[in-house]
């Protein structure tokens, strides 16, 4: 039986927007760059964590999966296939939080409020 391990995002920038996730969930932090790392990007010819072309968001003493921000060259053009469902005891706390991050307000309803992350991820919050 598969298990879930990672969930992986396409992006066109994937440091800045695995900063957003790591920010935007509780318990959540981008994996540390240590000289193997480094060493590795280097192979590479990149001299930057800022320019890695796959950044890793980890849980840090929580349960859950993996974030992997892919970079891909073309733009999101159509709404996702597939979104992240997250729960906020104080809806609207966290709307403000999350605006302050740089996600965006898509669309209210009465349950749930449709955000968009800054590079046009759409994503739910609902209270919980």
């Amino acid at each position: 039986m598969a298990r879930l391990h990672d969930i992986v995002v396409d992006a066109a920038h994937p440091a800045s927007i695995a900063r957003f996730w790591a920010d935007a969930l509780d318990g959540y932090a981008v994996a540390p760059y240590d000289a193997t790392e480094l060493a590795r990007l280097k192979a590479f010819g990149i001299d930057d964590p800022e320019d890695d072309p796959t950044v890793l968001v980890e849980p840090r003493g929580v349960a859950g999966p993996r974030l992997w921000f892919q970079r891909v060259p073309e733009p999101k053009v159509v709404k996702n296939r597939m979104h992240l469902d997250l729960l906020a005891t104080d809806v609207e706390a966290e709307i403000r939080r999350l605006t302050a991050l740089g996600a965006k307000v898509v669309e209210r309803h009465e349950r749930l409020t449709i955000l968009a992350d800054p590079e046009g991820n759409e994503f739910c919050l609902t209270q919980g």
